[in-house]
């Protein structure tokens, strides 16, 4: 489970050869959701704050995560991307 980011104890990684659509995992304490990188969408339970944290970096990383997701998908390793500040 590659971290490919980290900010205000919030954890995001990729896992290779993953199913569609695109996405990414978000742990924060003992909660973790799967979030769509294209619509933003969200499956699982996180705090309203941590999910707004989380919606708010998404916006600023949509094309690194789509191109950290091609990588994922040909097993190759993956770079990390700036944590929210």
């Amino acid at each position: 489970m590659p971290i490919i980011s980290r900010f205000f104890g919030i954890l995001i990684y990729m896992y290779w050869r993953e199913h569609s659509p695109a996405h990414f995992h978000a742990k924060y304490q003992d909660d973790e959701v799967i979030v769509d990188i294209d619509s933003g969408q969200v499956t699982g339970k996180m705090s309203a704050r941590a999910l707004r944290l989380i919606e708010e970096w998404r916006q600023l990383h949509v094309a690194e995560l789509r191109q950290n997701w091609a990588l994922a998908e040909q097993n190759k390793k993956l770079f990390r991307i700036q944590p929210l500040e």
